[in-house]
């Protein structure tokens, strides 16, 4: 049986591209190509995951190695290894717990599962004080659904177009990436209306930005902003709405933009919901990329990070007021309260706290980003620069009026740079992504950013060259 291949699957998957092919090639050597086969032999198919770029044989600290021995910087990770790979104290964590106490079985409680639930609550904004786990982020998305859904007897959801929640019915659902909604995936949710995201650089309704991306507030009016208020007021029954605080794109909320959407859903009676699992846990320079703009969700998601790059944990964190559906069972996993994942989940974060990973985030990821803006001025393919801490972005794009994305000059940016040991990713095809470790020093760091200016500037020198 075929099945068709939706548009977004097609030319534009970057696993199925002639360069990353090209890429393969040059690199890999044919025990690596052996393994891929067999991979791709044993696994589903699926968009952006198979087949496989390479094979990974060790990960520790910033970097992975692959299969022939050639090391990278991760600046992915997929944001799960805020910590790095392999830190010593975790793993020291999870043998003890091993021998301590493996498994609690559902209807038991253990101490690592209700000191980690203590902990998550004294760092969480505001006050968020009731817990569940689950064992990834996209159940903990479904979780605060239906909790919204409990807490308010309503059962509609306002999310973004272009958001990501996972990749669960629900979490596809109110996610905005067609990727994981369209084709043979639907009929999804009931009730997931969507609006257009903030996005200042493309802003949806058109209004323009200055040369570091900012937006003329006086001007546009939060025009984002104002189109969530208008959809909860014009359908007066939206449980909750569902966003990333901070795109991981990434993009950031113009100004007052949170604060505006807050008193919309306080109006409205529409509980707020913050994807953290991205950006929270130090990323962006804060424990939490909402407390940057001082707005408080009613429930906030955690995830990747949260298990310290080696084990599978998420949370929901709720207001202690919407404890209100007892009698209901909204996650009940199996490895709910699993006590080796939540010491994983505890060590990761006493590790941020004694390091000062979050403080060290963020003087880092603003010299970083203050060099990544010298390049706009030096480089005419970069036509925008937008950051905080540790979540970095450069837009390539062929012309700064048109901004029109430059796709084919990122892929060649990201392959070139990989070439020279360092990894990354690409979103929305001009994208360049930067999320790498919150331990990743100053000199590493300033290290990644020497290899990726040399490959913008030799694809910019090729792309001159051709013209």
């Amino acid at each position: 049986m075929t099945t068709a291949r939706h548009p977004a699957q097609s030319e534009g998957d970057t696993n199925l591209a002639t360069r990353r092919a090209r890429w393969q090639a040059a690199h890999l050597d044919a025990a690596t190509r052996a393994l891929l086969e067999r991979d791709s032999a044993a696994f589903l198919h699926q968009s952006v995951s198979t087949p496989c770029l390479n094979a990974i044989a060790k990960a520790e600290g910033i970097w992975i190695e692959d299969a022939a021995g050639r090391r990278y910087m991760d600046f992915h990770g997929n944001n799960v290894h805020h910590l790095g790979y392999a830190h010593p104290r975790v793993l020291a964590a999870i043998r003890a717990q091993l021998d301590a106490l493996s498994f609690a079985p559902r209807r038991y409680t253990c101490e690592p599962a209700v000191e980690l639930a203590e902990k998550l609550a004294q760092i969480a904004p505001g006050g968020l004080s009731k817990v569940l786990f689950t064992t990834g982020g996209s159940d903990a998305v479904e979780v605060a659904i239906k909790l919204a859904r409990a807490a308010t007897g309503r059962f509609k959801t306002l999310s973004f177009w272009d958001a990501f929640h996972g990749a669960g019915l629900g979490a596809s659902s109110v996610g905005g990436e067609a990727l994981f909604r369209s084709g043979p995936i639907g009929p999804l949710l009931p009730g997931t209306e969507h609006v257009a995201p903030f996005g200042c650089y493309r802003c949806a309704y058109g209004h323009p930005v200055d040369a570091r991306g900012q937006p003329d507030l006086a001007r546009c009016k939060l025009a984002c902003a104002a189109m969530v208020r208008y959809v909860l007021e014009r359908e007066g029954d939206v449980a909750a709405v569902i966003a990333e605080p901070a795109r991981a794109v990434p993009y950031l909320p113009p100004p007052g933009y949170w604060q505006a959407v807050r008193e919309a859903c306080h109006a409205q009676g529409t509980l707020l919901i913050f994807d953290e699992i991205p950006t929270g846990l130090g990323k962006t320079g804060q424990w939490f990329s909402c407390n940057h703009d001082a707005v408080e969700p009613d429930i906030l998601v955690l995830g990747k990070a949260l298990g310290g790059g080696v084990l599978p944990i998420a949370a929901v964190i709720a207001r202690p007021e919407l404890d209100v559906a007892g009698a209901y069972a909204f996650g009940h996993y199996t490895h709910e309260k699993n006590p080796v994942t939540c010491r994983a989940a505890l060590e990761t974060l006493r590790m941020i706290e004694d390091e000062d990973l979050v403080a060290h985030v963020a003087r880092v990821g603003a010299l970083a980003l203050e060099r990544l803006h010298d390049w706009r001025d030096r480089y005419p393919p970069v036509g925008d620069v937008r950051g905080r801490g540790f979540l970095l972005g450069i837009e390539l794009v062929t012309d700064r009026e048109a901004k029109s994305p430059a796709n084919d000059a990122a892929e060649a940016v990201l392959y070139h740079a990989l070439s020279n040991g360092l990894s990354f990713k690409t979103t929305m095809g001009n994208v360049l992504t930067l999320t790498p470790p919150l331990v990743t020093s100053e000199a590493e760091m300033m290290r990644a950013l020497d290899v990726l200016e040399e490959a913008i500037a030799a694809v910019e020198r090729r792309e001159r060259g051709r013209g």
